[in-house]
């Protein structure tokens, strides 16, 4: 490695971890995090869900295949700071174009390695995310940091600072990002089937023609709503022949329906869902239009706030590629990514809302399905290819519901009820994952 900088993580807590500067240097505060993905740190980097938080990765060396800006999920990196055990120097990738420690630096991004990323992941585990700063180099601000955290007196203030942060205007400051790397239907397709990343039906196997993966959307158009959405949601909806355009969250029901939509996609985004009280009570108008609505993630929370239901903090949430989720209709456990810091809660949902999928580790919302309007949702990220393909015929069944807005109207039987899992939750809850302190 080359000559680095010194630099630490201090919790808000006071625990404090020593190690080594890559990317920018500088101090930087937000909300510590981890991801337990084993790749896909390009994803993590550029998913705008990730704003205003550190983010630690548990799998112990980062980096290996560089930079490759064809799997950005929006145009820059969004993450407050960016922690591994190690990171590669040296990548091995016919697509990359550069190291992860000079896209970091380009996008003054401070980056700490060389720590022990699994006692900091037990921390945030056994005591819930928390405000964290990074310090590192030598600027005044990050000497004058340092220094302070020699005083007893001086490091009370400093971790008053880091508790005060809070993540304001998420939503509002990623939105739209994403479209800056967006590109037409074909290019997506041919791009795509390169790696074979083509729609895939329920019951596992392929589409290769775009012709037939794009028949039934074909002259269908989607208004994508963006609270910070991954380009790859844009490109999944157009490998299915929709056309797609994208609205920033500013965006009104008046606004959407003005476009004429045959459906909206809820995107994902950043933040506290409940925080987004204008969003929500927009989304209550859109659901007395006659348009089909799908959400991902954040979009599955508003959605769920916008039907009456309600949403808690978890006490460390769910970030990474490797989440299972059980398909209730099936009973089919599949593995999923996800990143979120806030769930909706079971016992809060609506009379016609059927909960369709739960984590199998702790018995939380993953999905839900309405009955009185033609909507549904999902907590994961159905475009992220984790399993690697499996739950992407979600965006299949959003096609059928733009084209039958009774598709699920006869799913009540079949889908278990929110009633029905309470015998589940309770097989489980020695595994459940403890709400946040509030």
């Amino acid at each position: 490695m080359a000559d680095t900088e010194k630099a630490c993580i201090v919790l808000a807590n006071g625990q404090v971890f020593e190690g080594k500067s890559f990317g920018s240097s500088g101090v930087i505060t937000g909300e510590a995090v981890f991801t337990t993905g084993m790749n896909g740190y390009i994803e993590t980097l550029t998913d705008p869900s990730y704003y205003g938080q550190i983010v630690t990765q548990t799998f112990p060396l980062i980096g290996n295949y560089g930079l490759i800006p064809a799997d950005f999920e929006s145009s820059k990196i969004h993450v407050r700071g960016y922690i591994v055990r190690s990171w590669c120097e040296n990548p091995s990738n016919f697509r990359k174009e550069n190291t992860i420690d000079t896209w970091l630096k380009a996008q003054n991004i401070i980056g700490l390695y060389d720590i022990d990323t699994r006692a900091l992941t037990k921390v945030l585990r056994e005591a819930g995310v928390m405000n964290a700063m990074i310090i590192s180099g030598n600027s005044d601000e990050a000497q004058a940091a340092f220094s302070a955290l020699n005083n007893e007196s001086e490091k009370a203030v400093l971790l008053n600072k880091i508790r005060s942060y809070k993540i304001e205007k998420a939503v509002e400051t990623v939105t739209c990002d994403a479209v800056k790397v967006e590109k037409d239907a074909q290019t997506v397709f041919q791009e795509s089937s390169a790696y074979r990343a083509v729609p895939v039906r329920a019951d596992g196997t392929k589409v290769n023609d775009s012709e037939e993966a794009m028949r039934d959307g074909k002259g269908k158009k989607v208004v994508l709503w963006d609270f910070g959405a991954k380009a790859n949601i844009r490109r999944e909806l157009l490998k299915r022949g929709l056309e797609v355009i994208t609205l920033p969250c500013t965006a009104t029901a008046k606004d959407i329906m003005e476009v004429q939509p045959d459906g909206v996609m809820l995107s994902n985004g950043p933040g506290d869902p409940s925080d987004n009280v204008g969003i929500i009570e927009e989304i209550k108008k859109l659901l007395q239009e006659d348009v089909a609505i799908f959400g991902i993630c954040l979009g599955h929370q508003l959605l769920a706030l916008a039907k009456g239901a309600k949403t808690s903090k978890l006490k460390y949430g769910h970030r990474g590629a490797n989440q299972p989720v059980k398909h209730l209709s099936t009973g089919r456990v599949y593995i999923s990514s996800q990143n979120h810091g806030y769930a909706v809660e079971n016992d809060t949902l609506p009379k016609d809302a059927v909960l369709s999928f739960v984590n199998t580790n702790d018995g939380t919302c993953e999905g839900i399905t309405y009955t009185d309007t033609p909507s549904f949702s999902v907590q994961f990220h159905p475009e992220a290819a984790s399993g690697p393909l499996d739950t992407g015929f979600l965006f299949d069944e959003f096609v059928r519901l733009i084209n039958n807005h009774d598709y699920f109207k006869d799913f009540k039987t079949p889908y278990q009820r929110v009633d029905a899992i309470k015998t589940f939750s309770e097989t489980i809850k020695h595994t459940k994952q403890p709400r946040a302190a509030s």
